[in-house]
């Protein structure tokens, strides 16, 4: 789990520093930083039931996390 938590860290500062660089708004970078991941997550999921369905078999509809 700290593992999971110190990338998920990793990932929104990454995000954060990026948008905020290239827009100058710190405004903007919190933003990007929180919804970017969250979007990220949501296509996460679908990605995986796709290839989870294209496999096809047992547990085709089990997305593993």
């Amino acid at each position: 789990m700290l593992k999971t938590l110190s990338f998920a860290m990793m990932h929104f500062s990454i995000a954060f520093v990026v948008a905020w660089l290239l827009t100058g708004d710190m405004l903007i970078g919190g933003t990007l930083a929180l919804v970017e991941p969250a979007v990220n997550s949501v296509a996460f999921f679908f990605h995986e039931k796709f290839w989870n369905r294209r496999r096809g078999g047992a547990g085709a509809d089990v997305v593993a996390a």
